[in-house]
């Protein structure tokens, strides 16, 4: 049987579905009364068991693992010659597709959104969703599955815009130079193409991933700042600086001369337990701390434990 169509790009080409349900055939037929069966997708890496059907959306969705060419993880049997072979092929990284990524990272900030079931229990509660919510979700969604220009197969419009935005935060590349190679860019491509023409555009296409800040004004000096009770008064009430630049009595907006960015906690800490990459390291304290008197994380400090016990 021929499986040159795991190395298709195109996963909805006829090749490539048929493959899958070849694929599915033969795990029915090797596993006649398993439920679930390792699901062989870029994702899951055959680490994980699903129903044959999540495994059927999951090859459609992510690909299949294009150094799964013999299924002896699905009862395919190996004879001598290939089985060598067929561990180095396990132990092979697999390859991540960057647009496969990208909807990590939407799962990760929208986590209603994600299909996988292998976590979910009969007493989960379903996560609230409210309108403006799911209208961001739906809009990335949209520029996730939206190709860069027409036929594009390596780049959507959201994968794009994270890959340069990372570029810009990695190399430290100023507003102006962003702008200017981003219209460059866009000069390059087919004119049918849909990258956002500067950084504004784009930051309004990443709005949904953002976590967000509040902004405070400060003291020029440092200070205070003008929050709470501090809020409506216009000059520091220890060096008497003013709070606002100097500007022509015309403006009517007044420009603080100080401003700190405030990175709420909260939000911070829920998508850390949310994201499925960082949410088992959040509960290594809990699930797999070693209890032997060796101090090796600070739940193993007598602070850690004296809280617990205050606060069951």
């Amino acid at each position: 049987m021929s499986r040159r169509w795991i190395q298709n790009p195109n996963r909805c080409a006829d090749e490539y579905l048929n493959g899958i349900k070849d694929f599915i055939e033969f795990a029915r037929r090797h596993n006649p009364s398993a439920t679930r069966i390792r699901c062989p997708c870029r994702r899951c890496n055959n680490t994980l068991w699903e129903t044959v059907e999540i495994v059927g959306f999951h090859l459609v969705r992510n690909g299949m693992i294009e150094t799964y060419s013999i299924w002896n993880l699905h009862g395919e049997q190996l004879d001598h010659a290939s089985s060598s072979n067929a561990t180095r092929m396990d132990n092979v990284e697999p390859i991540v597709d960057p647009n496969d990524q990208v909807m990590d990272i939407i799962q990760d900030a929208f986590p209603f959104s994600s299909t996988n079931i292998n976590h979910e229990r009969e007493d989960d509660v379903a996560t609230p969703i409210d309108s403006a919510e799911f209208e961001q979700f739906e809009k990335l969604l949209k520029n996730a599955n939206q190709e860069l220009y027409l036929e594009c197969e390596s780049f959507s419009v959201l994968t794009a815009i994270v890959e340069l935005m990372h570029g810009k935060i990695k190399y430290r590349m100023s507003n102006l130079c962003f702008d200017y190679f981003l219209g460059v860019f866009k000069r390059m491509l087919p004119t049918d193409n849909c990258l956002p023409k500067d950084r504004k555009h784009t930051q309004k296409v990443l709005n949904g991933l953002e976590l967000g800040y509040e902004k405070i004004h400060a003291c020029k000096n440092n200070c205070m700042l003008f929050y709470k009770e501090h809020e409506t008064l216009d000059t520091c009430p220890i060096c008497n600086e003013s709070r606002f630049k100097m500007t022509s009595q015309n403006r009517t907006t007044k420009i603080p001369q100080k401003v700190m960015g405030y990175l709420p906690l909260k939000p911070r800490l829920q998508r850390l337990y949310t994201s499925t990459h960082t949410a088992t390291d959040m509960r290594w304290h809990k699930e797999k701390q070693v209890d032997d008197d060796v101090m090796r994380h600070p739940a193993d400090g007598e602070a850690w434990k004296e809280f617990d016990r205050t606060f069951p």
